[in-house]
């Protein structure tokens, strides 16, 4: 999955969301994230990763195969 439609698809659900992607492998199917949003103030670190995951529906885990995250608020 190309790194402009991960991003499309994390701002999509979490609007104010600063996204930050670095390729793991260069195959399109590796990557971590760097998420910031206010949305994620007061949230556990698994509620935040479980807000970006939900973004991508099916597809994480085939489409897009791994997604290292690292989320936070500002």
């Amino acid at each position: 999955m190309p790194s402009a439609e991960i991003e499309r698809l994390i701002k999509s659900a979490i609007p104010d969301a600063q996204v930050e992607l670095t390729a793991l492998v260069n195959d399109d199917d590796h990557w971590a994230a760097t998420v910031v949003s206010e949305s994620f103030r007061g949230l556990t670190r698994v509620k935040q990763h479980q807000m970006v995951n939900a973004a991508f529906g099916d597809r994480l885990g085939g489409e897009l195969h791994a997604l290292q995250l690292t989320t936070r608020a500002p």
